[in-house]
């Protein structure tokens, strides 16, 4: 790979707020979409970040609901909560586990917190899927902590959930892929930590479209003299490029997803994500006719 000084760096193009709003049984998160943001996104549709030390904002959960066309990935950072799906598996995500479940063609699930008192601090990604793989057997992965690789340098942190991590660091650092692979938009989801003043220069993939989301303090996003300060739970889409550079204005954690755009229509109704609104409206009665989930479908760990 050429020197970082030869690459094209990336720069913020959009950055735009998570908004608080309620969902499952009263779960109070702050969702990082609005009604135009599917295109610019593409291919997530959504991220809600969940955090509170007041069990009343979270024990009511996510009892069983369906979804159809699109995968869900949870990201637990501190807290428990318990997967179950009409598949038959059930996951029991501890802080710094991953829930990667591909809807495909149907799905039913729950998600109920594992605790009654206590912080729970986590994630709900929505991955779109491209039309040919929408009605694919539903799958369910279970990724531990310790199964997720950490590429740590001075003062920086970086967690490989999906992907493919590379750093410059007087020259460029042996590849780290991530712990979830065979994904059909080619995700990568790092979770970074940065020190104070630390500094993180990055290869990106110039195809994909790249999204940040500060989850704690704030960080400098550009090459220097191009920069911007992003601040907490503010959505920042890149400039296409093939590097980032990061530098943390004090202690910062952010999420980095960057996945290759599929291109297509987006129909949105609830927790249905497909490409017309006639197949939503097939999903729905699917739905209420007992005939959204296949028995044709798999559980991976």
């Amino acid at each position: 790979m050429k020197s970082i000084s030869l690459l094209k760096q990336a720069q913020v193009e959009q950055i735009w707020p998570a908004r608080a709003v309620s969902d499952g049984a009263g779960v109070r998160i702050n969702r990082s979409a609005h009604s135009n943001d599917m295109a610019r996104m593409d291919p997530f549709l959504m991220l809600d970040e969940l955090g509170s030390d007041n069990a009343d904002d979270y024990i009511g959960g996510f009892p069983e609901h369906p979804h159809r066309g699109f995968e869900t990935v949870t990201y637990m950072l501190k807290g428990r909560m318990q997967h179950k799906d009409h598949m038959g598996n059930v996951g029991e995500l501890a802080s710094g586990d991953v829930q990667w479940m591909t809807a495909g063609r149907g799905v039913l699930h729950s998600e109920m917190p594992m605790q009654e008192s206590g912080r729970l601090h986590g994630f709900q990604l929505w991955v779109n899927l491209p039309a040919a793989q929408k009605m694919v057997s539903a799958k369910y992965r279970h990724i531990d902590a310790k199964r997720i690789p950490i590429a740590e340098a001075s003062g920086t942190a970086v967690k490989v959930i999906a992907g493919q991590f590379q750093a410059w660091q007087q020259g460029w650092q042996p590849a780290v892929e991530g712990a979830v692979t065979g994904i059909a938009t080619s995700p990568w989801m790092f979770d970074i930590t940065l020190d104070a003043q630390a500094e993180l220069q990055l290869a990106l993939n110039p195809q994909h479209k790249v999204l940040l989301y500060v989850y704690q303090g704030q960080v400098q996003v550009g090459e220097q003299g191009h920069s911007q300060v992003v601040r907490q739970q503010q959505m920042v889409k890149l400039t296409a490029a093939e590097a980032l550079a990061l530098t943390a204005v004090d202690n910062v954690k952010l999420l980095l997803l960057a996945g290759k755009p599929i291109g297509e229509p987006v129909v949105q109704y609830g927790p249905f994500v497909m490409n017309s609104m006639a197949e939503i409206n097939q999903a729905m009665l699917d739905y209420q006719q007992g005939r959204l989930v296949s028995n044709n479908t798999e559980s991976a760990c």
